[in-house]
């Protein structure tokens, strides 16, 4: 037999779905209700597909229908595939709404557990049935996920410049020191009287450290860094334990255990709302809108 004869994937669909509803409903009528439209079109795309098949699928009795042997087996191979095929539809369907869909949102892990969370918890007062997967991550892992489709938007700190992004406003960097530190009573610090000083720090390949590294070289020595750490938390953990000093963001959450010193000159970065250069859903444009909008309460300002 001729393959090319045969009705492809794309001309057995419809007839797919006319075949699972009556399957399912055991009736033509009610099937064809269900789909929304007439029962005769629903009888002539089921002829169709038993006509492109070579057997019957469907026995009368009573006044609805049931299904052969043939059919039997058909459904039980097909149900899964029309399924799925529907709910694709629907979960793409209720992408295109701006009150529905899913939003893959993504924020730093300097940001939290207060500024973002508040936000989404007030979008979601605004749009409940719109779906968020969220990501916490290091700023590279956030902007490589934007590129690569992952994500549709992330707050990051700073920028890529390779992707389109929003200013959402400044985050300042403080010195952060024990509470017992001879430094804890100071409220300003110039960089300079640090170079004697331990510090703690992320690895290299943060922008936090990138920084800190920066700052020092240009206040003429190099950070002497006794702990090396990608947690946030724990490098505050360590600097109360009086093990170091540390060049941080303020915590959004209270550290008695910490006193925090403005260091001298410029020392923020920019804080940027970052999207990939796919076009968005209406959901994705909606939560877009509001972070722009309320974007004073991810800096602080």
């Amino acid at each position: 037999m001729d393959d090319s004869a045969e009705p492809g994937a794309q001309a057995l669909a419809p007839l797919l779905a006319a075949f699972d509803a009556a399957a399912t409903d055991g009736h033509f009528t009610r099937a064809a209700e269900r789909l929304g439209m007439p029962q005769s079109s629903l009888s002539r795309r089921i002829r169709a597909l038993e006509q492109a098949l070579g057997v019957a699928l469907f026995q009368p009795v009573g006044r609805g229908v049931t299904l052969t042997p043939q059919g039997r087996d058909l459904h039980e191979q097909t149900r899964g595939v029309v399924r799925a095929l529907d709910d694709a539809v629907h979960r793409v369907r209720a992408d295109a709404d701006p009150d529905s869909g899913l939003v893959r949102f993504g924020f730093p892990l300097t940001l939290g557990p207060v500024s973002i969370p508040s936000l989404l918890a007030q979008f979601h007062t605004r749009a409940p049935r719109v779906r968020l997967h969220l990501v916490q991550a290091h700023g590279e892992e956030l902007a490589e996920q934007v590129r690569e489709g992952r994500l549709d938007l992330a707050v990051m700190i700073p920028p890529p410049p390779d992707l389109p992004s929003v200013d959402l406003g400044r985050q300042r960097i403080e010195l952060h020191v024990a509470r017992t530190h001879p430094l804890a009573a100071r409220t300003r610090i110039d960089l300079a009287e640090l170079a004697d000083a331990a510090f703690i720090a992320n690895p290299p390949s943060y922008h936090l450290r990138a920084l800190l590294d920066t700052w020092c070289a240009a206040a003429g020595f190099t950070p002497r860094v006794l702990f090396e750490i990608t947690e946030f938390e724990t490098v505050r953990a360590l600097v109360a334990l009086g093990l170091g000093v540390a060049l941080l963001p303020v915590a959004e959450l209270p550290q008695p255990d910490l006193a925090v010193v403005r260091i001298d000159g410029e020392r923020d970065r920019e804080i940027g709302l970052v999207s990939g250069d796919h076009r968005p859903t209406l959901a994705v444009a909606r939560l877009r809108e509001f972070l722009i909008e309320h974007g004073d309460a991810i800096s602080g300002v």
